[in-house]
């Protein structure tokens, strides 16, 4: 099983959100449920290799 940290609010009747490696890519849902099941959409569209041209966040060590 995969996980994948993501962000996400309320804002006013909507549900708005984006995975943390992927914070150029919002979506929205009605309902938190229907926000996540959004972000899993969106998740196997930045991971296809479809769409050129993907921002990621990265994690330097630094010493």
């Amino acid at each position: 099983m995969r996980t994948a940290k993501y962000v996400f609010w309320q804002e006013g009747d909507a549900w708005l959100g984006y995975l943390e490696e992927y914070p150029d890519y919002w979506t929205q849902g009605e309902t938190l449920d229907d926000l996540i099941e959004h972000l899993k959409d969106l998740y196997l569209d930045v991971t296809s290799g479809q769409i050129p041209g993907i921002r990621r966040v990265g994690e330097l060590i630094l010493s």
